[in-house]
């Protein structure tokens, strides 16, 4: 059932092109990539005015940070692409998410996609619509060997979002992700912890793995109104079983 990562299959419509896939082991091994996207992903500069409750994770401004997707009915046939590392317990073929459900803490959510921007940040989900996570596209989809990225908000101005209850789960928790092939990826928690946008584990979180494994990514810590945006990152560790 599953297929190795070098010949990976591709729904229509996913979003990465050739040159995308390619550069997702970049992206996830390259040192300076990296730290651009704990700085700029994670860090920066929220403008947003968030209130006390925990805030929205990533950077730019929701006013000019719309998630980028493909134009409708484009296919993104891709070619092989060789792995950076050997790849070591299930996995499955490349697919587009479509809902993530976490039991545990009633999230319920569609997915949408996620690219970096103009300026080396990743868009972040639309800030209107609180039940809503994204996922970079570009990087492996959630089920594919390597390291999938999935973000949302914690809050709005307005209300608690999708990923308010992330802090809830713990080791072993379970939570599954239903993919445009029909398929449903099962994972299982390895940790759940805080980091210092100051101190971001850049390697840690996003460096590519020979396991299908996720990253649940939101804001936690205190709200710094000056710099409008939340000091820690939340990150779930998880794996496919």
């Amino acid at each position: 059932m599953a297929v190795p990562p070098s010949s990976p299959t591709t729904d229509p419509g996913t979003g990465p092109d050739s040159a995308g896939r390619g550069s997702r082991t970049v992206m996830l091994l390259g040192a300076v990539v990296a730290v651009v996207l704990a700085v700029s992903l994670f860090g920066g500069n929220d403008t947003s005015s968030d209130t006390a409750s925990p805030g929205t994770p990533l950077a730019p401004s929701t006013a000019s940070s719309a998630p980028r997707t493909p134009p409708a009915g484009q296919p993104a046939e891709q070619p092989a692409v060789t792995p950076s590392v050997k790849p070591e317990g299930k996995h499955l073929p490349r697919s587009k998410p479509v809902r993530l459900l976490i039991p545990k803490i009633s999230v319920d959510a569609p997915f949408t996609d996620l690219a970096i921007g103009p300026t080396g940040q990743l868009d972040p989900p639309p800030a209107e619509d609180t039940n809503l996570v994204g996922w970079h596209a570009k990087g492996a989809s959630p089920g594919e060997t390597g390291t999938s990225i999935v973000a949302g908000h914690v809050d709005t101005t307005t209300a608690p979002a999708v990923f308010a209850g992330l802090s809830e789960l713990k080791k072993g928790d379970k939570f599954q992700v239903e993919r445009a092939d029909g398929r449903t990826a099962n994972f299982v928690v390895d940790s759940a912890e805080t980091f210092s946008k100051d101190d971001f584990p850049s390697d840690r979180v996003y460096a590519d793995t020979p396991r299908a494994q996720v990253r649940l990514i939101t804001c936690a810590g205190d709200y710094d109104r000056t710099a409008k945006d939340y000091t820690d990152n939340l990150v779930v560790f998880a794996h496919l079983v």
